[in-house]
């Protein structure tokens, strides 16, 4: 079963096979990721062992969201021994978000 996963925004979307999966996770994304996922499978009549590649749109997009679900498909494939895919296509051993931008960090106050 292929896995993909978008947490750029608000709007989680998780696709298993061709079937597409929304949750508008706002604040919730990090408590409740992989809650949503293992519900999925489930409804798919699936585990964790069923999956044989993962695609994360890793960006650009929220820095939050896009940190969490690199998290997340990180730690899966690495686990789960299985390929890990870029929404390019490209395959990674571990994929680093794209925040289309670089960080905007202030300076210390003192």
């Amino acid at each position: 079963m292929k896995l993909h996963l978008d947490t750029s925004t608000p709007t989680t979307i998780l696709k298993l096979d061709g079937k597409t999966y929304e949750w508008e996770s706002g604040r919730d994304l990090a408590e409740n990721l992989l809650g949503f996922i293992r519900d999925k499978l489930a409804e798919n009549n699936a585990t964790w062992q069923d999956i044989t590649e993962i695609t994360l749109m890793s960006g650009p997009g929220s820095f939050t969201g896009l940190r969490i679900g690199a998290s997340v498909v990180n730690t899966l494939a690495s686990e789960l021994n299985i390929p890990l895919y870029d929404h390019h296509g490209e395959k990674h051993q571990i994929i680093l978000p794209d925040y289309g931008r670089g960080a905007n960090i202030s300076a210390p106050k003192k």
